[in-house]
């Protein structure tokens, strides 16, 4: 059976928008060391994900921007990039298996699993891709917006990000209607 696992990256974060990933793995190709991407260093992390896009059937990522976040909600915003990677998959699953609660609306049966990326290899695949991703769409924000350390935290919200946003104030990456960020009171 063609499972396509599907999980996000990104939902908690007061900056930089939300990553979903779907990955068909391949039985004849297995990748060894599947697991919850926060179970892996980013070393493995980064491993891994060369070996889930060279050794899967098919794998997507997509997202849903800052803008997406503040308008639909985080929940609806994450279902919209879910429904986003399944959709760009190249090979049809015959069923999606979403790490959650929450299942996004697709064409094909699907099925929320609680704790998925640590019990399904093609959600852990999915998680570890999500993450790679969106620690690499940081890293580019921290480029773009040196004064906020996104490539340290990664938009987390953590002392020394509060730190910039009180001394400098939300930039464009950051999540408006996340409280903390919604509290500042002037913009960048």
């Amino acid at each position: 059976m063609l499972i396509a696992g599907v999980d996000e990256a990104g939902r908690g974060p007061l900056a930089g928008p939300v990553v979903a990933a779907a990955v068909i793995l391949d039985p004849v190709r297995r990748v060894r060391g599947l697991r919850d991407s926060k179970e892996l260093s980013a070393a493995q992390r980064d491993r891994l994900a060369i070996e889930i896009r060279t050794h899967a059937v098919a794998w997507a990522v997509a997202a849903s921007d800052v803008g997406e976040i503040d308008t639909l909600n985080i929940l609806q915003a994450t279902l919209l990039a879910m429904r986003r990677a399944v959709e760009q998959l190249t090979t049809r699953p015959e069923v999606v298996w979403i790490d959650g609660l929450h299942c996004p609306s697709l064409d094909y049966p699907v099925r929320a699993i609680v704790g998925g990326d640590r019990a399904v290899a093609a959600i852990a695949a999915a998680s570890i891709l999500a993450k790679t991703t969106r620690d690499a769409l940081l890293v580019e924000l921290d480029r773009l917006y040196p004064l906020y350390g996104f490539a340290r935290h990664k938009g987390y919200c953590t002392p020394e990000h509060l730190e910039a946003l009180a001394n400098h104030g939300p930039c464009p990456a950051h999540r408006r209607s996340f409280a903390p960020v919604a509290q500042i009171r002037f913009v960048f």
